[in-house]
């Protein structure tokens, strides 16, 4: 869909394409981060730019490691962290750390779509879970996909595609789930969370921890979003320091770095992320680009679950075809993604990472095809 995107910007001009289609964040970066970038990237001296041990600068590791130990209340150090080539990376070196071919990782559909192509890239199998009619994690659900060879339970809060997030009380139930499950069948399942939209919550929610309510949690991010680096690919990876075998882990994990061609997280950004952890893009204007659209679609008649960060809507289709119901959008040059890529037909995904002017003036369009269909 982003592909045609830009075909049809060239068709008709870019001010005449209203492209939802990818969650691409548009806010600049902080201005801390841009004067410590022009900083870091105007010394000079050896191994600036050089190799690192491939898990990452020590220092950045530690600054991590406070910030983790400050929201989870457990005693993270630098000893738990391994910098990513943001959070594709972090996941990709867990799961080919963790997964004996055959092995089943469980995925909560609605879910970002490439969860499926890094589970297959290390040999496992994917085991879905449907979410409940609110685009929730349903817990029994959950119970009962679970088999001697899961290995792992893969969640995302905020979501994509929902912009739903997962409050204590489901955190709180699946770390149960799991402990009782882990101990049915004899060993750890791991729940791997990624959460590169943890800083983009909404309404005054505050964000929870998972290292919070189960001991084999593992944290895969990138500032891809908080920070608007998307095209920077630097995330980090961090294990629960009440994992028994944490330091085997972490080692495989820094040495999958390696071996799967990431080799380390860019240096650069190492040194720019250590002294930025704590400033973020302006949540502000996502979330009054969430409110112009989500209530504009609202009175058209759209059935949607209102999100409570990261930047996407996912409405209900007025007919259950997701993707006949994408293309009349497109027809009015309006670039969605259908549910159906999120293992949810019947809806479709619109990334509100665009201006405000876009949200303008594509809600016509929007009504026009509700009407129309």
């Amino acid at each position: 869909m982003f592909e045609t995107g830009i075909a049809l910007k060239k068709q008709h001009g870019d001010d005449k394409v209203y492209d939802f289609s990818l969650g691409n964040p548009d806010l600049p970066s902080p201005d801390i981060f841009n004067q410590v970038l022009c900083a870091e990237a105007a010394k000079t001296g050896s191994h600036l730019h050089g190799y690192m041990q491939n898990k990452g600068y020590p220092e950045t590791c530690a600054a991590i490691a406070k910030i983790l130990e400050t929201e989870s209340g457990l005693p993270f150090t630098e000893n738990q962290i391994v910098m990513t080539c943001g959070a594709a990376g972090a996941i990709n070196i867990i799961l080919k750390s963790l997964l004996d071919p055959g092995d089943e990782v469980i995925v909560i559909a609605p879910f970002f779509t490439e969860y499926n192509f890094y589970v297959e890239n290390h040999q496992g199998r994917l085991v879905i879970s449907e979410a409940d009619a609110d685009l929730l994690p349903d817990p029994a659900d959950i119970a009962a996909k679970i088999t001697p060879r899961t290995r792992v339970l893969l969640i995302n809060s905020p979501n994509n595609p929902t912009g739903r997030v997962y409050n204590e009380e489901i955190l709180y139930k699946i770390g149960q789930i799991l402990t009782r499950k882990s101990a049915e069948i004899g060993h750890p399942i791991y729940l791997l969370t990624d959460e590169p939209y943890k800083k983009i919550v909404y309404d005054g929610l505050k964000y929870h921890s998972s290292f919070r309510y189960y001991r084999h949690t593992i944290l895969a991010t990138s500032f891809s979003k908080d920070l608007s680096l998307a095209g920077e690919r630097i995330g980090y990876l961090a294990l629960s320091p009440l994992i028994e075998d944490y330091p085997t882990l972490i080692n495989a994990a820094a040495f999958c770095n390696r071996v799967l061609g990431f080799i380390n997280a860019p240096a650069l950004m190492q040194r720019v992320i250590r002294q930025t952890l704590d400033v973020q893009v302006d949540v502000e204007l996502y979330q009054r680009r969430r409110d112009l659209l989500f209530e504009a679609l609202v009175k058209i008649g759209y059935d949607i679950k209102k999100p409570e960060g990261a930047f996407y809507l996912f409405p209900k289709c007025p007919i259950h075809d997701d993707v006949k119901f994408v293309y009349a959008l497109q027809d009015k040059l309006i670039i969605t993604t259908p549910g159906v890529a999120f293992h949810r037909p019947g809806y479709f995904r619109i990334s509100y990472a665009v201006p405000e002017r876009v949200i303008q003036g594509a809600i016509p369009g929007f009504e026009q095809v509700f009407k129309e269909i």
